[in-house]
């Protein structure tokens, strides 16, 4: 057939949310399932209340030659099993399943945070937020527990109960589940808020219903349909290249079309050209070990630069308004996000590009005194940004003992709060403003004070992705862990010379010998850096024959003294007796408890110790596993 096989046509948002939930619009069976994040949720709800893009979607109509198998999208009713779809969704199913979730379905939707817990969440819009221009839309997108109320201090206290409809309004908190239909809410609404108070929050609510929930109603989705005479082999080119395609356009690109405009190459300045080296190469270059092409910076994005330049141009800003008088709402935000990048103007980057490479390059010297290596042990490669922001003003936090004592408690509270995870923008410009005034005597910044690292979480530290798994790697060798066989400290030329990584201190295989879970043998608690050669001599055996073959020698090792040998074990917060002995259980509660006053350490903060459970459920699984945990069945 001759001609265009498809059309491009706008349709509403809740026609199609709807048409999910009546089965009428499915997915092919060979796509993957629902696994987006609770800050992605709160990110797409976000743009679609501000009336943003969200991107295009593409279907194909059924009753073709292409035959595939439909299945409803997650969470829809049994009803959507029984009907034959009109289309199928090929490209936007995480969008669609995403907002169909938060919004028509009317349940509680499960998600992840970015802890990597999975939770249960339900969705709302805190409505003065929402009308505060200077805000962060996605601050006011706000996930509350299924029981709907918000507790602090590990369960004794509630910050925020929305358990009833009445609480809803007293806290100004919109349920997204009434989003397309919000008149019975809006009529209690008008019931709860009387007299002068009441007054002022129904103006409220008419701003937000009119500048917020109106655009949920009106919000149009571009649809690529493909008729259904598209052929199989068309489709499934077409799926592979909307799934897999080009990089889309982000901050670093739309910024250097602005500036080109005004003469300026940012491409140039960041990538080089010829025979000069751009920032990309100084900045991946710096403090490269011998043999190696890059270094810890070699991850930093030109949209982290671009962040720290904007971080200062925002701070002058804010700075002359308070000049100026001005005060509260009327200050503008300090900020590195994506709309201030956008924002950032020519001047201002040339003003502050130097300054934030070179504290990008104080961050590398930083990282690498809290033995911090390669870029693949980095807990947290977004930390870096406030990081080099900070140091770009403060080198002596470099040099001062107390200085640097301080900015290594904030950097750890960091990682072992794991609070560096997703949407950061918000914490990167708190922490910049704030930590240059606790170094200066001032008040501690919130990434210290609000930071509390749980002892249970020692157990669950089992996925080399995780930041607190990285950081307790790091802090052991920090504190002076001696190779079991050599007895030297993992400096950066023992760290690269001798192949350092993490390993069991009982074996994989002699737990498996022993019938010990994976859960249990495979945490942080039961690892510890040591060198390859070590790691080959201690092998799939019991501790106690691998430490009599450390200290009576082989051919080609001499043998170690045992009074020496117990000395390098307990660097590494070991207790000799338990390990020589094999006794596994007394060995993890031990070294678990000396774990422990280790991050006590290094945050200056006391460990959780309760009983209290944390919420959700440990999501620490990779692949297929991650996924199936994750997918919600239709209900």
């Amino acid at each position: 057939m001759a001609g265009t096989a498809f059309k491009t046509n706008p349709f509403s948002l809740h026609e199609l949310l709807t048409n999910c939930q009546k089965g009428v619009l499915q997915l092919p069976d060979f796509q993957r399932s629902w696994v987006w994040d609770e800050d992605r949720i709160k990110s797409l709800v976000a743009s679609v209340s501000r009336a943003f893009p969200v991107g295009a979607l593409m279907t194909l109509e059924t009753g073709g030659d292409v035959n595939f198998k439909p299945r409803p999208v997650e969470g829809t009713p049994d009803s959507a099993k029984a009907i034959s779809p009109s289309s199928l969704l090929l490209d936007g199913q995480q969008r669609m399943t995403s907002l169909y979730q938060v919004t028509i379905r009317n349940k509680v939707v499960e998600t992840v945070t970015p802890k990597n817990k999975r939770v249960k969440r339900w969705f709302y819009i805190d409505i003065e937020k929402a009308l505060d221009a200077e805000a962060d839309r996605e601050e006011a997108i706000v996930g509350i527990p299924e029981d709907r109320i918000v507790r602090t201090d590990f369960g004794r206290e509630t910050k925020l109960d929305l358990s009833s409809r009445k609480f809803e309004h007293a806290s100004m908190m919109f349920p997204l589940t009434e989003v397309f239909d919000w008149d019975d809410w809006q009529d209690s609404f008008n019931d709860y808020w009387q007299g002068e108070e009441g007054k002022a929050a129904k103006d409220k609510w008419r701003s937000f219903k009119k500048d917020v929930l109106e655009n949920f109603k009106s919000y149009q989705v571009p649809v690529i349909t493909l008729d259904k005479w598209t052929t199989k082999e068309a489709v499934c080119t077409v799926f592979e290249k909307v799934n897999t395609g080009g990089k889309p356009l982000d901050a670093f690109e739309l910024v250097t079309a602005m500036y080109a405009a005004e003469g300026f190459e940012l491409r140039k300045d960041w990538y080089g050209a010829e025979e000069q080296k751009g920032r990309h190469q100084r900045l991946a270059e710096t403090l490269r070990p011998a043999g190696r092409d890059t270094g810890i910076l070699v991850n930093v994005a030109n949209t982290d630069l671009l962040q720290v330049v904007s971080l200062f141009h925002t701070r002058d800003k804010r700075r002359e308004a308070e000049a100026q008088g001005k005060q509260g709402k009327d200050l503008p935000q300090v900020t590195g996000n994506r709309q201030a990048l956008l924002n950032l103007p020519l001047i201002a980057y040339k003003a502050y590009c130097d300054k934030a490479a070179q504290g990008f390059e104080r961050a590398a010297k930083f990282l690498f005194e809290l033995n911090i290596y390669k870029v693949e042990d980095l807990p947290y490669q977004s930390q870096i940004v406030p990081l080099a922001a900070i140091l770009a003003e403060n080198e002596g936090a470099l040099h001062h003992a107390t200085l640097k004592q301080k900015l290594q408690q904030w950097y750890w509270n960091g990682v072992f709060g794991e609070l560096y995870g997703s949407a950061v923008d918000t914490r990167v410009a708190k922490d910049f403003m704030e930590v240059p005034i606790w170094l200066q005597g001032g008040a501690m910044p919130s990434t210290v004070s609000d930071t509390t690292f749980r002892a249970d979480r020692l157990k669950t530290m089992r996925m080399r992705l995780s930041a607190a798994y990285k950081g307790m790697n790091a802090l052991l060798m920090k504190e002076g862990a001696l190779d079991f066989r050599s007895g030297l400290k993992f400096d950066h030329i023992v760290f690269f010379g001798e192949s350092v990584d993490i390993h069991h201190i009982f074996p994989k295989k002699w737990c498996e010998d022993n019938k010990i879970k994976s859960d249990l043998y495979d945490s942080i608690i039961n690892k510890t850096p040591l060198t390859y050669r070590t790691n080959r001599i201690i092998g799939g055996v019991a501790p106690s024959a691998y430490l009599a073959t450390l200290e009576n020698g082989t051919s080609a090792t001499p043998p170690i003294d045992a009074a020496k040998l117990d000395d390098y074990l307990a660097s590494h917060l070991i207790d000799p007796v338990l390990l020589r002995t094999d006794r596994f259980g007394e060995f993890m509660a031990e070294r678990q408890r000396q774990l422990l006053a280790l991050i006590e350490k290094a945050t200056g903060k006391q460990a959780y110790r309760g009983d209290q459970p944390e919420e959700g459920v440990d999501a620490e699984a990779e692949g297929d596993a991650a996924e199936a945990v994750l997918t919600i069945a239709a209900e």
